[in-house]
């Protein structure tokens, strides 16, 4: 019609889409794992379509990598955030065991995406220099706390780093991993409050004495 000004189109929000197809992939994936997921599901799920899922991940796997390398991201995002190089070392500990446990707590998906990971045998790590490159930095940081703690004579023993990690991960991925069957078993709710606080405590004067910290010192 003359005198009429034709609307523009809107390009989709490119990122936007793809983060809500991750969103809806971590809980399919989580749920069904990668062999039993579905990307009809998904799609049916997002504001998206099957094809679009294709042409920003080019396949199943390579979303389902996406959603791992996100996770990764997330987890090492919080501790990034807790700038620990200016609190004191043993402080600096107390907060990252803390982080563990509630990162784990509140990220049930991340738990089950790692135990599908395992059933894989790391195949899709493997494959993912992101996941490689990001896990680096939890290492480095509790290196430098190491480092300093032991140059402030707060930490008298030396200990392999990451086995330090190993133990922090090993219980806060176990409270979670587990929690249904050892929560039967024992008749625990490892999901309450007052459970969740006594763990931190318990894992953080483990690594204490891992390190040999001074009494003085916490």
């Amino acid at each position: 019609m003359e005198g009429s000004v034709a609307k523009p189109q809107r390009r989709p929000d490119a990122e936007r889409t793809r983060q809500d197809i991750m969103r809806v992939a971590r809980v399919e994936f989580a749920e069904h794992g990668l062999s039993g997921g579905r990307v009809d599901a998904i799609a049916a799920n997002t504001q998206t379509t099957k094809r679009m899922i294709y042409y920003y991940f080019g396949s199943k796997e390579g979303l389902y990598l996406a959603v791992l390398e996100d996770e990764y991201a997330r987890i090492r995002g919080r501790e990034v955030g807790l700038d620990l190089q200016r609190i004191s070392p043993v402080e600096a500990l107390r907060r990252m065991v803390e982080e563990s446990i509630d990162h784990h707590e509140e990220s049930p998906e991340f738990v089950r995406l790692v135990c599908i990971e395992n059933i894989h045998h790391g195949r899709y790590l493997k494959e993912s220099q992101t996941i490689q490159g990001l896990n680096v930095s939890v290492i480095d940081a509790l290196a430098d706390i190491v480092a300093r703690g032991r140059a402030e004579g707060v930490f008298t023993r030396d200990v392999e780093v990451i086995d330090l990690h190993m133990l922090i991960s090993a219980v806060s991925f176990y409270r979670v991993g587990n929690r249904h069957t050892f929560g039967t078993l024992f008749g625990l709710d490892l999901g309450a409050e007052e459970v969740r606080a006594r763990h931190k405590k318990l894992l953080t004067d483990a690594v204490f004495g891992v390190l040999g910290v001074r009494d003085t010192a916490i």
